[in-house]
């Protein structure tokens, strides 16, 4: 598989090439910023979500696998809306990844989901669109799609020691409420599995335990041995708090990952939050720390 193309060079794409990428004797990565920095092993383009480029044109044409985590617009998925025609016409495509999220799940009061849970049409619909979309697309093309369900991202740069540190952490109670996390490099090595597989179908990318987000911030406050932020009821938080904060709360479901496991193959490297907080203790989080001051 020669030529990756990254649409939206994000957080879990780039773990994916540094740890992946040595099996692509090319990669493409997208961007919408012309600020964004390049990556040392990716040729950049840019691409806006809206207009068509003969660059990334040529880009598709090229492409054996296709990485996608650009978010979906009201108009859809990016690519698909602009590209739809070459995507269809690419010779060598055969395999597609696309990053979505367990958001699109319903509110079942705690209750366990998997992969043949039905979604909630108006949770993250436009997830829910592009999910289908892609699904479409791979139908009519013949290329594999396996569709990855994130949970909450964690990992290096990107965590509860950071938001400690910075003070951008919160411990909201609101009884009963639990989510799944996943770290990255789980989701990286989950990208491999469905690229050497060319795996097709729903996949949920999480961790085996659903938990409270309020005790993977006690945790991390151990580990830091410093105190953790006050408790902050539900009621009070949505006096106070930003929307996006408060949309990890609109919903409440445990999320199986057996068939991650069953069909990819897939070993959790952390299987739970206090696995992947302490191995970033343990990797040089301080270290991280003082080279970013």
């Amino acid at each position: 598989m020669p030529t990756l193309l990254c649409v939206g060079l994000g957080y879990c794409a780039r773990h994916y090439i540094a740890e992946f990428g040595h099996r692509f004797t090319r990669i493409v990565g997208t961007t919408r910023s012309v600020d964004t920095p390049a990556h040392r092993a990716v040729e950049m383009l840019r691409f806006d979500g809206q207009s068509t480029s003969p660059d990334v044109a040529s880009a598709i044409r090229a492409a054996d696998a296709l990485l996608i985590s650009a978010a979906p617009t009201e108009e859809g998925d990016p690519l698909l809306t602009v590209f739809g025609e070459d995507l269809l016409r690419a010779p060598a495509l055969t395999s597609v990844v696309y990053l979505s999220s367990t958001g699109v799940y319903p509110d079942t009061g705690g209750d366990w989901v998997d992969e043949t849970t039905t979604v909630h049409p108006h949770r993250r619909s436009d997830r829910i669109h592009a999910e289908q979309a892609w699904q479409a697309f791979g139908r009519q093309h013949g290329a594999a799609v396996a569709i990855l369900r994130l949970g909450g991202i964690y990992g290096p740069g990107q965590n509860a020691f950071t938001r400690l540190l910075a003070g951008r952490a919160y411990r909201i109670t609101k009884p009963g409420h639990v989510s799944n996390r996943i770290h990255v490099a789980d989701i990286a090595q989950t990208i491999e599995a469905a690229f050497a597989r060319r795996a097709d179908g729903i996949f949920n990318v999480v961790d085996d335990e659903p938990a409270p987000p309020s005790d993977q911030i006690t945790f991390a406050a151990e580990l830091l041995g410093i105190d953790p932020p006050r408790e902050v009821p539900f009621a009070e938080a949505q006096q106070t708090m930003s929307p996006f904060v408060l949309s990890f709360y609109s919903g409440c479901a445990r999320v199986r990952n057996d068939k991650l496991k069953r069909e990819l193959q897939v070993t959790l490297r952390y299987p739970d939050y206090r696995a992947g907080l302490q191995a970033l203790l343990d990797e040089g989080f301080e270290a991280e720390q003082r080279d970013r001051a």
